[in-house]
């Protein structure tokens, strides 16, 4: 069984900041990809990012240049740094895992743009 617990949403105004993070914890695979993905007010949920111990990252256009992924300090956690936020960035931002036991999620963290 594996476990995602998400940190780090809130209010912020445009054009600010917020760091999300992620960790992952019991039966986890070696070979893993862990990511990001949001759904916004009009319930569309979509890929932010990802990234793979295989070293592959990827974002999804609207995150290219604002946002960055990483690995946390600590074994198993992934981080989502987003700059430069606009009202259309408003949405539950869900942590993921996907090993070889299949996908695996968080509950999800509130992220609200708005002045």
């Amino acid at each position: 069984q594996v476990q995602l617990v998400e940190s780090g949403g809130g209010l912020v105004q445009p054009g600010g900041s917020l760091r999300l993070s992620c960790t992952a914890s019991g039966s986890i695979g070696t070979s893993h990809t862990m990511g990001w993905h949001r759904r916004t007010p009009g319930n569309h949920r979509e890929l932010v990012a990802f990234l793979t111990t295989g070293g592959i990252i990827n974002y999804r256009d609207y995150a290219k240049g604002r946002f960055t992924i990483s690995r946390g300090n600590a074994k198993n956690t992934v981080d989502l740094q987003m700059n430069n936020l606009t009202p259309e960035d408003t949405a539950v931002y869900y942590c993921y895992l996907y090993d070889q036991s299949g996908d695996h999620w968080g509950k999800g963290t509130l992220v609200t743009v708005s002045s």
